[in-house]
């Protein structure tokens, strides 16, 4: 990978950590304004480090690891930089049950946001599909049936890692909605500023694992990801205290992250089907579509600006 190439690939996974984070920032914010301040430096400094090194540095690691079992913990950490035949033809086995499984995931995650969640409607026919989240179960439910009897074709293990990926969407959905749930009793000042933390802790590892996920459609180099996901993580940090409000204001970002993730799941998929798939495709989508979404959150600022 040349240096063109790993600044694009930094930079996309930076980008995508910190849109795909938005809504964790905005949780965070409300809750740290009724901490105390020590309790807020606390978790603005060691939670950070927290965050970056522990969620964004050791998930993906293990993932690699776990995916490709034959490699040691230290070939697994830097498996995509090796020249060692048998480290590159085993990172070439076991990508695509990885690779199906993050895809899954990420499609899955698309599709519970345009059926269930609740959103501001950036394209024509988001509104109805928020009409139809009856059907949630029922196109997700298709969809897997569809990925799994393709991947039987090419490896059982496959289709077992896409399994996997629906799996871990519906446990990672369950976790992020009681916490969601709890947002509104841990704004309460009486509740203690360690239980507060201990909550933002939780959550934060809820949404990160999207980002993480997410960032094996731009490499699977575990390096770089933490090189681009702390930045993000970071940036994140650094909006939750500073402008929070003004971001708030940009009503189409979340669904900018979410047509990104849904791009980045289908060519998850289509690489773990052995679909060459460009080392700029990811990173480039990714800057197109949000920045459509930014540019439009924009013309939305300034429109209600005029009217104010």
């Amino acid at each position: 990978m040349d240096l063109l190439s790993l600044i694009l690939v930094v930079s996309g996974l930076c980008l995508f950590e910190i849109i795909s984070s938005i809504d964790n920032a905005i949780i965070n914010a409300e809750v740290l304004s009724t901490m105390e301040e020590k309790a807020r430096r606390w978790f603005l400094v060691w939670g950070l480090l927290l965050a970056v090194f522990v969620i964004r540095g050791l998930l993906p690691w293990l993932i690699v690891w776990i995916t490709t079992p034959s490699l040691g913990p230290v070939e697994a950490l830097f498996a995509t930089f090796s020249s060692d035949p048998a480290v590159v033809e085993a990172i070439e086995t076991s990508s695509p049950i990885l690779l199906i499984g993050g895809g899954t995931f990420l499609i899955f995650l698309f599709f519970h946001w345009l059926f269930v969640d609740e959103k501001n409607f950036g394209l024509p026919g988001e509104r109805f599909f928020s009409r139809q989240s009856v059907w949630f179960f029922a196109v997700v439910s298709i969809l897997l049936c569809s990925i799994v009897w393709f991947a039987m074709q090419v490896s059982p293990m496959m289709g077992f890692g896409a399994v996997v990926g629906s799996t871990a969407f519906f446990i990672v959905h369950g976790f992020r909605q009681n916490a969601e749930v709890q947002e509104a009793r841990l704004k309460d000042r009486k509740i203690s500023d360690i239980s507060k933390i201990f909550y933002l802790e939780v959550i934060d590892a809820t949404f990160s694992i999207d980002g993480v996920i997410g960032a094996f459609a731009f490499t699977l180099a575990v390096p770089l990801i933490l090189i681009g996901n702390s930045i993000g993580a970071f940036v994140v940090r650094e909006l939750t205290i500073r402008n929070i409000e003004k971001i708030k204001c940009y009503q189409f970002l979340k669904n900018g992250a979410m047509y990104s993730i849904f791009v980045l799941g289908t060519i998850m998929i289509l690489d773990s089907f052995g679909v060459h798939i460009p080392t700029w495709l990811s990173p480039v989508v990714t800057f197109v579509i949000v920045g459509y979404f930014f540019y439009k959150s924009s013309l939305c600022r300034v429109d209600y600006s005029k009217t104010v």
